[in-house]
């Protein structure tokens, strides 16, 4: 029997039970995901934006699912305890793919924002969210659909128009059992006109045993409205990330993103930019630091459906011992998006023999009025800046650190709060000086 048909079989044997502990909305969508699954299967070598990550073995251990809802108990002071000086932060935790009300998180939010399960608000308000849950992700691949199949819960971030929430709101999403777990869950983020936030989501992991969590995120920035979100991964050795983000943006929005990996097993991240009113800006980067056999791979879509708009991507990855890096991004300008201006830069370091990079920067454009640039480097550090240093009493192996801190500092200083910045610069350092390496939970607190 394949995979797939093992999943499929447990979906269809066990589809009262997930759907009777979910809102219809979240049902709604489920039969449809189910068959495009069957019919499409997990992606292969043979499927081209899957050539180097081979996701399918991946699903074969006998993961555990909480398909039943066990209950998460879960206390914030238990789970996490983020000591960032100077940051201030509306905290939500999801354990597993479960959204957990959590005490000691007394913080209130300005009136109107909703920060909460997505189960819950679909049951209750199920007309704030039928517009946009599965909107954008029901186009998305095999991956997205088996999500959508299996997922019960995740975090609902409301914003209504004119509003700004000033503190940052954190999410925090942790892998905690003690038998191999399969998680399923989604994120839904709508900033309605000329509202605004920053959201940082860390995925954390307590486990050592292996774990598979499937992510799917959708985001809507209404017009004149502004998000800030940074995702921050620090799991562990035996965990297997498959994250799809989907946004779309209205007229003279404004999306910054920062993807920062720091310690992984296997991860395969999505990223889907549709800038659809004019005068939208979007900015994608992403910072990889992989050793040991770690597997990350960043694919991003910016698609310019209209004309007027702008978007920056950079991305750069540090590949140490046998580490292997995937990068392809696509700059899409479509006929009507007349005065794009876009650019897209990769640079890459492997430090071994034995690290791969795989680097596929794309344009693809079928507009004439545009200012578009790419390129990617793949190479390791500057012999010539190594020798200079040394002449000036700066031993090999700090050398080596200093050139390698200089150059992921490029994307860590994207980050806009100031505090989350400095911490990372620092996580960065540790990163690469090997000290993170055997840290359990979160590193922000240590």
């Amino acid at each position: 029997m394949s995979q797939e048909q093992e999943y499929i079989d447990i979906f269809e044997q066990n589809r009262s039970l997930v759907e009777g502990h979910c809102a219809a909305l979240l049902n709604k969508a489920r039969g449809n995901a189910a068959a495009r699954f069957k019919a499409a299967g997990f992606p292969g070598l043979k499927d081209e934006d899957w050539l180097h990550s081979n996701v399918a073995g991946k699903f074969a251990v006998n993961y555990g699912m909480n398909l039943g809802r066990v209950e998460v108990k879960a206390d914030s002071r238990t789970l996490f305890t983020c000591d960032v000086p100077n940051l201030n932060t509306h905290q939500a935790f999801i354990v597993n793919d479960t959204f957990c009300a959590v005490k000691g998180n007394s913080k209130e939010l300005p009136e109107g924002v909703l920060l909460a399960s997505l189960n819950d608000v679909a049951r209750n308000n199920p007309s704030l969210l039928e517009p946009y849950y599965n909107s954008l992700a029901k186009d998305g691949d095999s991956i997205a659909q088996f999500n959508t199949m299996f997922a019960q819960d995740g975090l609902l971030l409301y914003i209504p128009r004119n509003t700004a929430v000033d503190d940052t709101i954190q999410v925090v999403t942790l892998l905690q059992a003690n038998v191999e777990m399969l998680s399923n869950r989604r994120l839904l983020v709508i900033l309605e006109e000329n509202s605004s936030a920053s959201l940082l989501v860390c995925d954390h992991s307590s486990m050592e045993k292996q774990t598979l969590s499937t992510q799917v995120t959708e985001i809507f920035i209404g017009r004149g409205a502004s998000l800030d979100l940074y995702e921050l991964e620090e799991t562990a050795y035996s965990n297997t990330r498959l994250g799809q983000l989907f946004v779309r943006q209205d007229s003279d929005s404004r999306f910054n993103h920062n993807g920062i990996t720091l310690t992984n097993g296997f991860t395969r991240n999505y990223v889907n930019v549709s800038l659809e009113g004019c005068g939208a800006e979007a900015s994608v980067n992403g910072l990889v630091i992989g050793d040991k056999d770690q597997h990350t791979d960043n694919r991003t879509l910016v698609d310019h459906k209209v004309g007027n708009c702008c978007s920056n991507e950079l991305y750069k990855y540090i590949l140490d011992d046998k580490s292997t890096g995937v990068f392809a991004g696509k700059m899409l300008i479509r006929p009507n998006a007349q005065h794009t201006v876009s650019q897209q830069t990769n640079r890459n370091l492997c430090l071994t023999s034995g690290a791969h990079m795989y680097a596929q920067p794309q344009l693809e454009i079928y507009a004439d009025d545009v200012k578009c640039s790419h390129g990617s480097t793949v190479g390791q550090l500057d012999e010539n800046a190594l020798f200079y240093m040394q002449q000036r009493g700066i031993p090999a192996d700090e050398a080596r650190h200093l050139l390698m801190y200089a150059f992921a500092g490029e994307v860590i200083d994207n980050i806009r709060i100031e505090a989350l910045r400095d911490r990372l610069h620092m996580l960065v350092e540790k990163r690469l000086r090997g000290e993170l390496n055997h840290c359990k939970g979160c590193a922000l607190c240590k």
